[in-house]
């Protein structure tokens, strides 16, 4: 004999159907868990259950203090990590925004002086608790945000210099390698380190999905042609709302 479906995938398909057939558009807020959980049958746990799943699947938005809606159709945003691309003039999120037809943009908080943690330090390869200069990003397809990065670098390294702040001075948005160059340090290679996880709720609220949603979690180091760390980030790229490509150059000798 089959298995009984679990509640909440049943009421998720339930809410699925009710959105396929329009009872419900996109935008429009949906009634109460206990409405809904009265009219199947059901507790508000299981509703809430089937509304997260939704959520992370992109077929609903969880607003906080406000409700759940029906999401509006999201073409999922391509992020694509190649080294190659950092070598270029201007910002390949905004080039794989444009080719969407999205304007891609970001917002950032630069904080210098910050002490390094445990984590921190040791992919730096310097003392916890030495300075560091902190940036954390939200990059916005359409005003929307679509991922988020927190970039560290040793203050060590940059204090002093026309580049301290990644977002500010002449230098404002270059990126870490043509930065970096100015200074006289030549970045080599990248380690990138991709990790499935569950969203935080801090991540979750700032990007619009629920906390249970799936996020790509990647590590990243910047080497230079000395073998230095010069700089790490962790960025978080929630799988409801980007696809993540890398593209593989191949050197032919």
């Amino acid at each position: 004999m089959p298995e009984q479906q679990p509640p909440y995938l049943r009421i998720a398909d339930e809410l699925r159907r009710r959105i396929a057939e329009h009872e419900w558009e996109p935008g429009d807020r949906l009634p109460s868990r206990a409405q809904i959980g009265q009219e199947c049958g059901v507790g508000e746990n299981v509703v809430r259950r089937a509304q997260e799943l939704l959520i992370s699947q992109g077929v609903l938005e969880g607003r906080a203090g406000s409700g759940t809606y029906v999401a509006e159709p999201r073409q999922r945003v391509r992020v694509v990590r190649s080294s190659a691309r950092e070598q270029g003039g201007g910002s390949p999120f905004r080039g794989d925004m444009r080719a969407l037809g999205k304007q891609g943009d970001w917002e950032s908080r630069t904080e210098a002086k910050v002490p390094a943690p445990a984590e921190i330090a040791t992919r730096l390869g310097i003392t916890e608790g030495d300075l560091c200069v902190r940036t954390v990003y939200e990059f916005l397809a359409d005003g929307r945000p679509v991922q988020l990065s927190t970039s560290w670098e040793p203050y060590d390294l940059t204090g002093g210099t026309l580049i301290v702040l990644p977002e500010g001075g002449p230098h404002a948005g270059a990126g870490v390698v043509n930065r970096m160059a100015q200074i006289g340090v030549t970045i080599s290679h990248a380690v990138e380190q991709p990790e499935p996880r569950q969203a935080t709720p801090e991540e979750a609220s700032l990007l619009g999905i629920t906390k249970a949603a799936l996020v790509t979690h990647i590590r990243r180091i910047y080497y230079s042609d000395q073998g230095q760390p010069v700089e790490t980030a962790d960025i978080v790229v929630p799988a409801a709302l980007c696809e993540i490509v890398y593209e593989i150059p191949i050197n032919r000798h």
